[in-house]
């Protein structure tokens, strides 16, 4: 699909009066009986309910289908303000994003999901992976039979909209890196302009600043500090499919390397409430592990949650391009 795609407590109160208590404090007692279950229940007002996975699906298929009818003007609905996406050209905001999907030439005759899942970073966020089979080609060229998708929602009000999407066409883990596939998600939106180039700022510094660690422990090798960037339930989603915390850190620290080293790039963060934020950059990569080249260039979108005063890892996925 076209890298845009984004639902839709009860109060108690507990009675326990003495027989012979003076009417006097049985009115007081009632009194703030009264005020406390008025508090709790304005504060069950303000408390939204957790989405369920098949309501966030009933938004990701809106989206799919805008794409597959070519309706573009369902994204200024179903996107983010904040939402953050990837083209052959760089970075897209809302507005590059939604005109691409205006721009764009599809002709999808069809498409299926498998394996939904969906997990929560906080409250206000919400992950959706799953893979998707399609059949069909966007300005004269195939989009990939079939990838892995990752769709992230943003709590709006009593709405729920898409704040990135990410695809990777499926590959063997055991094969070599390839380039970018023709008919990939970037291609998907090649003509759109790049945004302006991210400017630093604090949260992106410090955003930035785990990556840099969790990379550096890639670079040597280093399990242990591996883990300690990672929340307990961290994912990473790519194009050989998920990979919960151990199964990362096994993947990013066992296999024999040489040559190793990284730069990163064009970094920017965005906040998603008050312990969850979002950071995107390019990263060249250098090296080999298992006598295979490493990806050369990704794109990179890294969730992050604040336990305490650090910022760790909970949700990572990246891209060739």
């Amino acid at each position: 699909m076209m890298n845009i795609k984004p639902i839709l407590l009860m109060a108690a109160a507990t009675l326990a009066f003495g027989a012979c208590q003076p009417a006097a404090n049985t009115t007081v007692s009632n009194s703030n009986m009264s005020a406390s279950a008025n508090m709790n229940a304005n504060a069950a007002k303000t408390t939204a309910a957790a989405p369920t996975q098949d309501a966030l699906f009933a938004v990701e298929k809106q989206g799919w289908e805008a794409w597959k009818n070519h309706t573009p003007e369902t994204f200024g609905e179903i996107l983010s303000d904040k939402y953050v996406g990837f083209a052959k050209t760089g970075r897209q905001d809302k507005a590059a994003a939604v005109k691409s999907m205006t721009d764009a030439k599809c002709d999808i005759k069809s498409y299926s999901w498998s394996d939904q899942q969906m997990r929560m970073l906080g409250s206000d966020v919400a992950v959706l992976t799953f893979k998707a089979a399609q059949d069909g080609t966007c300005d004269g060229k195939q989009v990939p039979a079939e990838v892995w998708a990752s769709s992230v929602y943003l709590r709006d009000g009593d709405k729920w909209k898409n704040v990135l999407y990410a695809e990777n066409p499926v590959t063997d883990p055991n094969a070599s890196p390839a380039k970018a596939a023709a008919g990939s998600p970037a291609d998907k939106t090649e003509e759109s302009k790049p945004t302006d180039a991210a400017k630093p700022d604090s949260l992106t510094d410090s955003l930035i600043a785990v990556e840099t660690q969790a990379w550096d422990a890639w670079k040597k090798r280093d399990a242990k500090a591996v883990d300690s960037m990672m929340t307990n339930d961290f994912m990473y989603v790519s194009g050989t499919g998920r990979k919960d915390k151990a199964a990362s850190i096994k993947a990013w620290s066992e296999p024999k390397c040489e040559g190793l080293d990284y730069t990163f790039s064009d970094p920017k963060g965005v906040s998603l409430g008050k312990d969850v934020a979002l950071v995107t950059y390019k990263a060249d990569v250098k090296g080999t592990c298992d006598g295979k080249p490493n990806q050369p260039h990704l794109w990179v979108a890294s969730f992050d949650m604040k336990e305490g005063d650090n910022w760790k890892n909970a949700f990572y996925t990246d891209l060739n391009r």
